[in-house]
């Protein structure tokens, strides 16, 4: 038989121990719509959905109380768990491991409610530390592997993460693997954590979440700790169900490639942009991030560029002749076959032959939106010829 839980006798339970001995109003007369959504809604519908079970969503819910502080809340659903099968020292293991999450003060003030309980109800829980459950050898390597990122800023959070949390707290038996999941998985959606979601979104999948049950959870938590923070958790869930959906195939290796000299493309050099007779093999435009691009210039002698700039520089490596370079303001460079020139980003400069020797370089810069270099006006045999 459906459990009816009223409006009124829902607000008598929410009411913290100060508020024990004063009369309990009915929540009709203050939010009668609210009054009407909690016994139709929230009672009449919500927990009677049976893609999770009313055990989970106490955990679920239980969790999402402890971590947002809600400590008035928690004795009405401590006993509401128990009633749904949740036991007393799964209810004990669950406040633990939320203080880990959402932090030792709403842990500690959670575990003084629940003790309240414990004693009403007369029960209790062995305090005897039990035996741990096995580790995963190679999960729990690739999730050390994450953490050692954090130790070179933070070595103690590091030190805390692997030892006790996920070498001790999340291998007590006291709540299994899918449940301590299930209740992390909560209190992130609860706490606002989103970036933290798809990490344990796949460890609960993992541990044996099941995915409706895993999109029920943000469902129920709408109401238990707002719309926004639910809509908050659907994109990190559908990043996780996508993933899990369509299994990355790997890419094929990558082929080695030759492309022939005699095939690059040769052009003469623009009179707008050099000076003299300059011969330009294009030999590639390399499919990189940076859309790094290269090719082989000839320059006669007297041949040079025209002044110009590039976004992200220019790398020179000289494989014949003599030639000079020259950035504006400062001192001409002779460069020979070998040497290796680096010029910064947007340095005004120019480069070429030497007045009596020839000189051929591989010219290699990265392009910004499309363009690796911007040119400006000719230089004249007055600086070309300068003496240094």
């Amino acid at each position: 038989m459906k459990t009816q839980v009223t409006a009124a006798a829902l607000m008598a339970a929410l009411s913290s121990t100060a508020d024990a001995g004063r009369r309990q109003a009915d929540p009709a007369d203050g939010a009668p719509a609210l009054a009407t959504y909690t016994d139709q809604l929230v009672y009449g519908e919500l927990w009677d959905r049976d893609v999770l079970s009313r055990r989970d969503r106490s955990l679920v819910t239980v969790a999402a109380l402890v971590a947002n502080g809600r400590t008035s809340q928690l004795q009405f659903h401590f006993g509401r768990a128990l009633d749904h099968g949740v036991t007393p020292v799964e209810l004990s293991e669950l406040v633990t491991h939320v203080a880990y999450y959402a932090g030792w003060p709403v842990g500690t003030e959670a575990a003084a409610e629940l003790a309240s309980v414990f004693r009403a109800r007369k029960l209790s829980v062995d305090a005897a530390d039990p035996e741990l459950l096995a580790l995963d050898p190679d999960k729990e390597a690739a999730r050390k592997q994450s953490v050692a990122r954090v130790a070179v800023l933070a070595p103690g959070l590091a030190q805390y993460t692997n030892e006790p949390l996920f070498s001790e707290v999340w291998r007590r038996p006291g709540l299994a693997p899918r449940d301590r999941s299930l209740v992390t998985v909560a209190t992130l959606i609860a706490t606002g954590q989103a970036e933290q979601m798809p990490f344990h979104l796949g460890r609960a999948l993992d541990n044996g979440l099941t995915e409706p049950e895993a999109s029920e959870v943000v469902a129920h938590l709408a109401f238990y700790c707002g719309w926004p923070r639910a809509f908050s958790a659907v994109g990190p869930l559908g990043e996780v169900l996508k993933a899990r959906q369509q299994p990355a195939t790997p890419e094929p290796p990558a082929e080695l490639t030759v492309t022939p000299r005699a095939e690059a493309p040769h052009f003469s050099g623009p009179p707008a942009n050099f000076t003299g007779e300059v011969e330009v093999e294009s030999l590639f435009r390399a499919d990189l991030d940076g859309d790094n691009g290269g090719g082989m210039v000839h320059f006669q002698p007297g041949a040079r560029t025209a002044w110009h700039t590039h976004p992200r520089g220019q790398t020179l490596v000289v494989t014949a002749g003599v030639g000079w370079v020259q950035q504006e303001g400062k001192a001409r460079h002779t460069i020979r076959v070998g040497d290796v020139v680096r010029i910064p980003p947007h340095v005004r400069h120019w480069h070429g032959a030497s007045a009596e020797q020839a000189m051929s370089h591989i010219a290699i810069a990265e392009s910004v939106d499309g363009s690796s270099v911007t040119w400006m006006e000719l230089v004249p045999d007055a600086i070309y010829r300068a003496e240094q």
